[in-house]
C-alpha cells in the first residue's frame, strides 16, 4: 500500500488532487481512499488531506501518519508545519520551491529524499493562477509512479471540463521538470 500526505493551504486544492488521485487509481483497477482532515479553517489556513493507494482492498479507515510521500503546495507551510513529520526513512518529501534539495534539507533538517519543482512557476505560465494542486500531481506521479500520466486524463476533465488540458499539461511539466534528490 502507498499512502501520501498532502500539505497545502485552504483553496489551494489539495483536496481536489486527493479525490483525482483516487479516481485515476480506480480507474487503473486499484484500490484507493483519499480524505482530507481539517475543522473549520478558513481559505489560507494550513489543511492536510490523504491517500492510499493498493492493488488490493482497503480495510484502514484510519489517519494517515507514517506516509510513503509527503507533497507540499505551498514551500511557506515548510517550517511553520513540520512537513516531514512521520514520513518513512525510504519516503520522498516533495516541495512546490524554486529551491534546491540541499537548500530545504539545510531549512527544515531533514535527511531523507527530497524532490523538487517549481509548481508556481508552472501554474502560473500553464494555468494563469498560482494554484499548484494538478502541477503537484504530475510530480508526485514521476517522484513514486502511484498512477500512470495517463490515468489523470478523465478524472481531470471530469472536475475541470474546458480547463482540463491546461491543468493535464501543468501536471505533465511538473512530471518532467521535477528534480529528485538520491
Amino acid at each position: 500500500m502507498i499512502e501520501v500526505r498532502w500539505h497545502g493551504r485552504g483553496g489551494q486544492g489539495a483536496v481536489t488532487s486527493v479525490e483525482i488521485l483516487a479516481v485515476a487509481a480506480i480507474e487503473e483497477g486499484k484500490y484507493a481512499q483519499g480524505f482530507p482532515s481539517f475543522g473549520p479553517e478558513r481559505r489560507g489556513a494550513p489543511v492536510a488531506a490523504f491517500n492510499r493507494v493498493d492493488n488490493k482492498q482497503i480495510k484502514i479507515r484510519s489517519g494517515i501518519y507514517h506516509p510513503d510521500a509527503v507533497v507540499v503546495l505551498d514551500e511557506g507551510l515548510v517550517g511553520l508545519v513540520n512537513v516531514a513529520e512521520g514520513l518513512k526513512p525510504d519516503g520522498v518529501l516533495i516541495v512546490n520551491t524554486s529551491k534546491t534539495a540541499k537548500e530545504l534539507q539545510k531549512a527544515i533538517g531533514f535527511k531523507g529524499r527530497i524532490a523538487t519543482v517549481d509548481a508556481t512557476a508552472i501554474a502560473r505560465e500553464e494555468l494563469g493562477v498560482p494554484i499548484t494542486n494538478t502541477t503537484m500531481l504530475g510530480a508526485l506521479i514521476k517522484a513514486i509512479g502511484i498512477v500512470k500520466m495517463d490515468s489523470l486524463k478523465s478524472p481531470i476533465a471530469h472536475r475541470f471540463g474546458r480547463l482540463a488540458q491546461k491543468n493535464l499539461t501543468a501536471a505533465q511539466r511538473a512530471y518532467n521538470e521535477i528534480r529528485l534528490s538520491a
